[in-house]
């Protein structure tokens, strides 16, 4: 099969473009511009036209594998599908560059590398075998990184991070739109700014919506002490600081660990690794910061003059993130879209978890921006990826990513009033043909199938309407059922091994997985189902899912990596900022009914913001707020400070900060019930919960014997020792 010859006249098209913008990034025009032909390997494939082979049990190993001819052949038939020869949108990657450093690699203050774009210089040639085409193509624009003009007085750093950080001039200083992840990713690109553009004050920064990526640098561009002096202000949507803190700390550790898999922060990037996730090269790894916001934006329509800036705000609670906005500049004549247009299909659903999102409104607060500031925007520009500059385009753009939101969720809705399950709809639902060909609606990040699913969520919760699933058996149960139902696992995983060999990397995938969980010291089948992920991301379009099939074929062969150099640095900043309320709220998470199943007791707390009273009852804590209770077992006295030392599980600090009167026994087994679950950060994925320290100790026992060692916590994180 013939390899297109489009990508290199892309690679060809970015050159010029780059160079003519002065950059020393470019990608150039490495491969040749004449049509590849066939590798011998491949010709023999076809001509024989056999019955493939098993895989054999040599091929079994923990090693990384080449792409199959089965994936080489879905890859190549992308590039029948879509228009590579369509370079629009590396001429809006490109517009506008200033400024762009030879190499990227930033270090925090103990030399951890968290952030690289040096680590993809492998993009400069065609698509590999073992990626999809369409993705390489999305990775190497997202690699376009550097210093832009998007307008006259407004410039966008990006490739410093996930996100874009947004620097409009002012009278005097900057206003600084969504300062990125890591304050040391945020501190980098300042630095570039000041460097090309000159030095002058922040004067205020705004945060578009409640999502990291969006804050959490915001100490590599300000302090608290600028804010709190009024030299600052910090501009945020109504509701972000609820929306903010509860999605980062409530189901924080859940999150994280999924977020390594969403983002593939623990793999290499390479041809056979990390590629891009649409909306950018991946998650930094730096730390995370928060201040809070010193005014909310209420409604619609809201003006504010910002160091001379007038500034207009639309609210777009709902759509991308619970709490967020857009905003019209229109002495630019400039629309910022926030996360609600990007350069890829968004997320209705995000596999790292969270709230599902609503693609009718998010759909409907587009097309409000256009009927409001459609006509008159000259630049459409938002958080990710690149701008879209002139009227027609900027009608176009925003209409058909509209437009997508919109058909997901009423095709969805149709295929379930018709009887379709959200397993069958996933499978069924496909975008129209015109919308399918268009670059900035592809599934480089959501797509069209966990998004209907999320549709089906939010209407139809969990439950498909069989009552075979009211009480199904746990995934361990039910593996080892129906392994005992097979009787001869051999013979299953041979036949597994046939339909490898077909192709049939999805169904392989499910059925060894189904006999890891039965029994996860079956090497032969963890080596079989991680060749099968391996092959399914390598044909993912979507980066998520690419690093999804990658991490999961990672640590089925070579076990959970527990390095904590694969992720941010924490959320304690953003702890720090929670109200009672939320503090409470959270305590009432972390406390484990079956450590102290009997815990029962009533508390009065008095705290500087206000007095309540905590009712546990079996271990279920409740509380009320502007009351004390006379018949109280206690009453503690202490501030916010103290509360989050019970969180913490921080004794030395709780005798130091809380007062108490009454039964101190209620304290102390309500610290004995609560569980840091931070303890839990690297919890299996792939594999049985319950299985992760029999596992490893079963590993120790092996290892020992040949000079190596293990170490294993029953809290659910390990290392490996030479």
């Amino acid at each position: 099969m013939k390899r297109k010859k489009t990508v290199a006249l892309i690679a060809a098209a970015l050159t010029f473009t780059m160079t003519a913008c002065g950059s020393s990034t470019a990608i150039t025009e490495s491969a040749s511009t004449e049509e590849s032909t066939p590798s011998a390997a491949a010709e023999s494939v076809l001509e024989e036209e056999s019955t493939p082979s098993a895989i054999t049990e040599s091929a079994l190993t923990a090693e990384s594998k080449p792409a199959t001819q089965y994936t080489i052949d879905a890859n190549q038939e992308v590039y029948a599908l879509l228009d590579f020869e369509d370079t629009a949108e590396f001429e809006n990657a490109t517009k506008g560059l200033i400024a762009s450093p030879d190499t990227l690699d930033i270090y925090d203050e103990n030399g951890k590398l968290v952030w690289s774009q040096t680590a993809y210089g492998f993009l400069d040639q065609d698509a590999p075998d073992t990626a999809n085409p369409s993705l390489w193509r999305n990775t190497q624009l997202n690699h376009i990184y550097g210093l832009f003009e998007v307008t006259d007085g407004i410039y966008q750093v990006r490739g410093y991070d996930m996100s874009n950080v947004t620097f409009i001039k002012g009278d005097t200083g900057w206003i600084v739109i969504d300062p990125l992840m890591s304050v040391e990713c945020a501190a980098a690109a300042f630095s570039l700014v000041e460097e090309n553009l000159g030095t002058f004050p922040v004067k205020a920064v705004i945060y578009s919506h409640s999502h990291v990526d969006h804050f959490g640098g915001v100490k590599g561009i300000i302090s608290e002490e600028d804010v709190q002096s009024g030299d600052v202000q910090v501009i945020a949507p109504e509701g972000f600081e609820k929306y903010a803190v509860s999605e980062n700390i409530y189901a924080g550790t859940a999150m994280g660990r999924r977020a390594s898999y969403q983002y593939g922060t623990m793999l290499e990037a390479s041809e056979t690794g990390a590629l891009a996730i649409g909306i950018g090269m991946g998650q930094s790894r730096g730390s995370t910061s928060y201040i809070s916001p010193t005014l909310e934006i209420t409604e619609t329509g809201e003006k504010h003059t910002i160091d001379g800036v007038e500034i207009e705000f639309q609210l777009t609670p709902g759509t991308e993130a619970p709490a967020e906005m857009n905003f019209w500049i229109e002495s630019k004549n400039a629309l910022w879209m926030a996360e609600n247009c990007t350069g890829t299909l968004h997320n209705l659903y995000t596999l790292r978890g969270a709230q599902v999102r609503d693609g009718n409104a998010w759909a409907e607060y587009i097309m409000e921006s256009l009927a409001l500031y459609g006509d008159q925007a000259d630049v459409v520009f938002q958080s990710h990826n690149w701008p879209h500059w002139g009227k027609d385009i900027i009608q176009e753009y925003m209409t058909n990513t509209a437009a997508v939101y919109k058909f997901i969720n009423d095709q969805t809705l149709l295929y379930i009033n018709e009887g379709y399950t959200e397993t069958e709809i996933a499978n069924m639902i496909q975008l129209p043909k015109e919308l399918e060909k268009v670059w900035y609606t592809r599934q480089y990040y959501g797509t069209v199938s966990h998004n209907s699913k999320a549709v089906y969520e939010k209407y139809m919760g969990w439950y498909d309407g069989n009552p075979i699933h009211l009480a199904e058996l746990t995934p361990s149960d039910y593996a080892q059922k129906l392994v005992e139902y097979f009787g001869d696992t051999d013979v299953v995983l041979e036949k597994a091994k046939e339909d490898f060999a077909r192709g049939e990397y999805q169904w392989v995938a499910q059925i060894t997985n189904t006999l890891v969980y039965a029994d996860p010291e079956n090497t032969d089948a963890r080596y079989l189902c991680a060749d099968a992920l391996e092959q399914l991301g390598y044909q993912a379009e979507s980066g998520p899912w690419r690093s999804a099939y990658l991490c999961a074929a990672q640590e089925l062969r070579n076990g959970t990596n527990t390095d904590d150099a694969t992720r941010g640095n924490g959320n304690g900043d953003v702890i720090l900022h929670m109200t009672p309320e939320m503090i409470l709220d959270y305590l009432g998470i972390l406390v484990d009914t079956t450590k102290v199943p009997d815990l029962s007791f009533t508390a009065n707390l008095i705290l500087p913001e206000g007095n309540y009273v905590l009712r546990v009852k079996n271990g279920v804590l409740l509380y009320q707020k502007d009351i004390q209770d006379a018949d109280a077992d206690v009453t503690w006295t202490t501030k916010r400070a103290g509360l989050l030392s019970i969180v913490q599980k921080n004794a030395e600090n709780v005798a130091a900060l809380i007062e108490q009167e009454g039964d101190e026994t209620c304290l102390t087994r309500l610290m004995d019930a609560v569980t840091v679950t931070s303890e839990y950060k690297f919890f299996n994925i792939f594999e049985p919960l319950y299985f992760f320290v029999e596992y490893h100790v079963f590993v120790y026992n092996y290892t020992n014997r040949v000079g190596c060692g293990f170490t294993g916590h029953l809290d659910g994180t390990s290392h490996y020792r030479e």
